[in-house]
């Protein structure tokens, strides 16, 4: 336990209310540790500890995976962790209405957690610096515990995962966050992790590799290319968050867009859909829409080639199941083979927005992806892999995606390369955007208020249904962090001294 966390953590458990103490660490720019003392030196000096040796192998090559002889399916031998399988789906009526995939079947629950805890006063998230294997960048800042089932019970023999008791046993206050979120249904089959967030009760041992913040020092770190990850943004963007209180606070702000913004977050604004209207619409669009995806076996899977590499489709577009041989050091296990995705090609994510009688507004799309567990989630405005256009249908190009890609500089108010999870990708790199429309060409990026795919849809809306499972996709709530990173954060941490491997 390092001496300023002993000093400074707060001896009474907390009187105000949750989102309150959300809101003032959002405010806090310093902490127990303050960016311009030596968070720099402490990343990389971690960074030249901390690494992983990846090795392209072949498939047949794994250590400890298994090709069944009658599916083709990829499987450990212990029957855990995950499986790559085949997938046949069927969307009718849909942009492309069939195709075939290689999927990761993974149906354990996992943990990603942030254990919280008061140092004079001020909430901060306990973080770990990790790094994955499919990491294009190396070292991330993570949440507290990001766990499969299978490594946290133990199958991989390793040590232990830190803090996890805290997680399964959150004592009598309970957890200050708990859902069931969604992962990448486009990859995963019905994937879901629990997001948690934890306050500490009494004193924490940092061990090597961990770190306290506070969320106004993560949110100017979320526009540093790829280092705040995947994991930690889904449970970020579940914290209970008092905007209104926050704006009246720090007064109303000078830019029209923040300004917009801080009214958006007030549950008092006036939106375009209420939130039952909302919730009628995603319901509709789920009973409407019909999606029949079987798991099917790997081997033959119309479309795909398995090669002595790697499994890809014929057009070698899209991306590539490869094999890793894993070197690490700071793991839980020092070495491991397995199977990864391969996207081809950077993705584009982004929110487009709408100033809307004085309130921000988000354009939702109600999206369908074949691994999901209800159908239908609310994605960002775009999600896509552009360089995948060339290989599909013209009416499959995404609808807002123009809007995005020639955008004015001027009205990007976001933009930061970000990876996906580096566990099961490599390399997986999005660029995420907010891309502000007020003052472009009338009506290029409306929508009818009955249009059956998209809404405008206000921040506060947006918070009201991350307390529930299975309404904003994985991509989304990486989003809404980074949109609620702009409340306070009007410029980005200093560069991080790493090398990009």
């Amino acid at each position: 336990m390092t001496e300023a966390t002993t000093r400074r953590a707060s001896p009474r458990r907390p009187t105000t209310p949750t989102p309150l103490r959300v809101a003032a660490s959002a405010r806090a720019r310093e902490g127990v540790h303050t960016p311009g003392e030596d968070f720099h030196d402490w990343f990389a000096a971690l960074a030249e500890r901390s690494y992983t040796r990846v090795e392209r192998v072949p498939l047949d090559g794994l250590d400890g995976w298994e090709t069944d002889p009658r599916t083709g399916n990829l499987h450990h031998h212990t029957g855990r962790f995950f499986t790559v399988e085949g997938l046949d789906v069927r969307i009718p009526g849909g942009p492309v209405p069939a195709w075939s995939q290689p999927i990761i079947n993974q149906p354990e629950i996992g943990v990603l957690g942030i254990l919280v805890k008061e140092f004079d006063g001020v909430l901060h998230c306990l973080m770990q610096a990790k790094v994955e294997p499919g990491n294009a960048g190396g070292l991330q800042i993570s949440p507290t515990v990001q766990a499969t089932r299978s490594n946290y019970t133990g199958v991989h023999g390793g040590r232990p995962v830190p803090y996890l008791d805290l997680f399964r046993d959150p004592g009598p206050r309970g957890p200050l966050v708990d859902v069931r979120q969604s992962e990448q249904g486009s990859a995963f089959h019905h994937k879901r992790n629990r997001n948690m967030v934890v306050e500490a009760d009494g004193e924490v041992e940092v061990h090597e590799g961990f770190r306290w913040f506070t969320l106004g020092q993560l949110h100017r770190l979320l526009a540093e290319r790829d280092l705040v990850n995947m994991d930690a943004r889904t449970v970020l963007s579940c914290l209970p968050f008092a905007h209104a209180e926050l704006a009246r606070e720090l007064g109303p702000p000078a830019d029209p867009f923040r300004a917009a913004l801080f009214r958006s977050c007030d549950p008092t604004a006036e939106p375009r859909h209420s939130l039952g209207s909302v919730l009628s619409w995603i319901t509709e669009a789920r009973t409407r829409t019909e999606v029949r995806a079987h798991r099917v076996p790997l081997a033959g899977l119309p479309g795909w080639h398995r090669s002595r590499d790697r499994i890809s489709h014929d057009s070698g577009a899209f991306f590539d199941v490869i094999g890793v041989r894993v070197e690490a050091r700071g793991r839980e296990v020092a070495g491991w083979s397995q199977p990864m995705i391969e996207p081809h090609g950077t993705g584009v994510v982004a929110f487009l927005t709408r100033t809307l009688d004085g309130v921000l507004h988000v354009l939702m799309h109600a999206r369908a992806e074949a691994g999901y567990m209800d159908v239908v989630e609310l994605a960002p405005t775009v999600q896509c892999t552009p360089d995948s256009y060339a290989f599909l249908p013209s009416s499959a190009r995404p609808r807002f995606l123009d809007e995005v890609e020639h955008a004015d500089p001027g009205r990007i108010r976001f933009e930061s390369v970000l990876s996906e999870e580096g566990g099961r990708f490599h390399h997986a790199l999005n660029r995420y955007l907010v891309v502000d429309t007020d003052g472009g060409p009338a009506g290029r990026a409306d929508v009818p208020p009955d249009d059956p795919e998209y809404r405008w849809m206000t921040v506060h809306q947006l918070v009201e249904l991350l307390r529930h499972s299975h309404y904003l996709n994985i991509q989304a709530r990486s989003l809404v962090a980074c949109l609620q990173s702009l409340l306070v954060t009007e410029e980005p941490a200093p560069p991080t001294k790493r090398k990009v491997r």
